[in-house]
């Protein structure tokens, strides 16, 4: 699938028409639903094959963060070959009681997987845990940066963002 021909089958399958009340209190008239993308195997792949490229060369792990960066990962995961990290919104308070599942974090050199950044919140957070547990973390892939100030904010903490779509991209 090309470029324009994913962009164009996210779109499909992403937005919706009705009524929707969004996280702010808002109506809206449209509503985009990532997990519909995400939960569709021809386009999740497509996506991780699309990222692939842009993955850094001394990427050790690719980390994924809770909750709609896990599929993304996992698809990345199974496109390069690089093995994955979940990271959890906060560490577990039981068992483990790990922030990052699936490898040992401390001085290895992680990429995270993110679905879509607005403001980049979400994955601030995460590069602040990732980083005290003493994780190596300068790059951030995302499918979709709704261009809403996130890439700035993520810049501002010396992170290299790449986005493979830009909100206005799929209309």
């Amino acid at each position: 699938m090309n470029r324009s021909e994913l962009a164009h089958a996210i779109r499909d399958a992403a937005l919706l028409s009705g009524s929707f009340t969004l996280r702010s209190g808002l109506v809206s008239d449209s509503y985009f639903d990532k997990y519909r993308f995400e939960s569709d195997p021809r386009i999740l792949r497509a996506v991780a094959e699309s990222l692939a490229p842009h993955v850094p060369a001394d990427t050790e792990y690719l980390a994924g963060l809770e909750m709609g960066g896990i599929p993304v990962v996992t698809m990345l995961s199974a496109v390069t070959g690089l093995p994955a990290v979940f990271v959890r919104k906060e560490a577990k308070a039981y068992g483990t009681c790990q922030l990052a599942e699936g490898a040992d974090i401390a001085g290895k050199r992680l990429t995270i997987v993110e679905d879509v950044v607005t403001s980049g919140g979400a994955v601030i957070a995460a590069v602040h845990a990732l980083r005290e547990r003493g994780a190596v973390v300068e790059h951030v892939l995302c499918v979709i940066d709704r261009e809403q100030g996130g890439k700035a904010a993520l810049e501002a903490l010396n992170l290299q963002v790449t986005a493979l779509y830009l909100k206005t991209d799929l209309g």
